[in-house]
């Protein structure tokens, strides 16, 4: 069940922000024992690897905190977000870490679910940050996207760090998530009330 924990939180951090999970398993089992990735997965740990994940990083988190650019930067991640997703989840779930001792025993038949379950989680998670963050844009006049894409990336890292060190919190986290994304929602279907009050008095006495 760990495994699965692990899967999901690296999954919905990469539904965040593609490459920051990527880049803590690579870095935490380069330098440290808190993961260790079997060797279908070594790859992550390459220093190569993690330098591409560095830059693209960069780029990412620059990209995501400006208006109108943000919104292009999201419809490219509909591809990059779901496709680390799965990569995370099958990474993570088969990875032994200081939680998990026997990672092989939750996926041992099917090697290709873990993978197929990152893509979905990715895409669910993605599909809320790119449905919200316009709303977030329009309320604020732009002045909420750096805000809310920085607090994206803070979630990303901890859902991560999570995932790897304390799986069970994972849920926590995604129970955030979820509940940051129905207030958004929840914020523009009143502000579209407003407005429709708005204009009807305006119509009556106007």
């Amino acid at each position: 069940m760990l495994e699965a924990l692990t899967g999901t939180g690296l999954a919905a951090s990469a539904g965040l922000n593609a490459y920051i999970p990527l880049l803590t398993m690579g870095l935490l089992a380069r330098y440290s024992d808190y993961i260790d990735l079997p060797s279908g997965w070594s790859w992550l740990a390459n220093g190569w690897t993690l330098m591409i994940l560095a830059v693209l990083l960069a780029i990412e988190v620059v990209a995501d905190k400006v208006p109108v650019v943000d919104h292009f930067n999201d419809a490219v991640q509909t591809f990059v977000r779901p496709t680390a997703g799965g990569l995370a989840f099958g990474a993570g779930s088969s990875s032994e870490t200081v939680t998990v001792a026997d990672p092989g025993s939750f996926f041992s038949s099917h090697q290709w679910v873990p993978i197929a379950a990152g893509v979905v989680i990715a895409l669910g998670v993605h599909g809320m940050k790119a449905a919200s963050r316009p709303v977030v844009n329009v309320a604020t006049a732009g002045f909420g996207a750096p805000i809310a894409s920085t607090a994206e990336d803070f979630s990303s890292v901890v859902l991560s760090l999570l995932a790897i060190v304390l799986p069970v919190l994972v849920l926590v986290g995604l129970g955030v998530l979820v509940w940051a994304a129905v207030w958004v929602f929840q914020r523009r279907r009143r502000r579209r009330q407003e407005r429709l009050a708005t204009a009807e008095t305006r119509q009556l006495f106007g």
